[in-house]
């Protein structure tokens, strides 16, 4: 049986709390390398419709083939409110977790990581909760600011914040809008990056996160 959250609260809470929450959690998060041998990778998406929706797909590094699909669905506790996205899709993603039969060395969540206000996006709290290596791996720009990355796949760039540097532009694909990478828990941001581009399957999109995406659109 998989672990339950080492730091569980309540998920049924207002945007207040929330935010509470986000900051005393912050505080908790690991932003040194904490990893060991990878061999099983797991990407993590949502959609939220009328409920959400959470796969987990568990690939095997370095063969990147799909060893298992876990989903689950949960109501939706939350309204959408910008940068409180872990409390909309948090437990639906857990209650997938509990399903896995066998446990990940590193996750991919199609989200930020610590590239976020108050520096806890969904790849940190749930990496947070779980004490899993975790990064960030977010199609679109949340927070931050920074030159863009020479056009060439492997090119990144600084993503800053406030003076902290919170991530990195990454391209992926030469020509192709980067990605933005951060770590989000038990990793640093050059690992992150490096993991990232080692699960490349030629899309712009990380084969984890890219699985994850196509499966959390697809219902049981």
């Amino acid at each position: 049986m998989p672990p339950l959250p080492l730091l569980p609260h309540r998920w049924d809470v207002t945007p207040d709390e929330a935010i509470a929450i986000q900051h005393r959690l912050a505080a908790r998060v690991e932003r040194t390398l904490r990893l060991g041998e990878v061999g099983y990778i797991a990407g993590i998406d949502m959609s939220a419709k009328d409920v959400a929706r959470a796969a987990v797909v568990l690939i095997s590094y370095p063969e990147l083939e799909t060893v298992e699909i876990a989903r689950a669905e949960k109501p939706l506790a939350m309204p959408y409110v910008p940068g409180l996205l872990s409390f909309r899709e948090a437990p639906a993603i857990l209650a997938a977790f509990e399903t896995l039969s066998r446990w990940p060395d590193l996750l991919m969540f199609d989200g930020q990581g610590i590239a976020h206000p108050r520096r806890l996006g969904i790849g940190a709290h749930i990496g947070l909760l779980l004490d899993l290596p975790s990064i960030g791996v977010a199609k679109s720009l949340f927070v931050g600011h920074g030159p863009d990355p020479a056009p060439e796949r492997g090119a990144w760039s600084e993503l800053r914040d406030r003076g902290e540097v919170i991530g990195a532009m990454v391209r992926t694909k030469t020509n192709v809008k980067p990605l933005y990478i951060s770590l989000g828990h038990r990793i640093d941001l050059p690992t992150a990056i490096h993991w990232v581009l080692a699960t490349d399957g030629g899309y712009r999109l990380p084969e984890p996160t890219r699985r994850a995406h196509n499966a959390a659109a697809v219902a049981d």
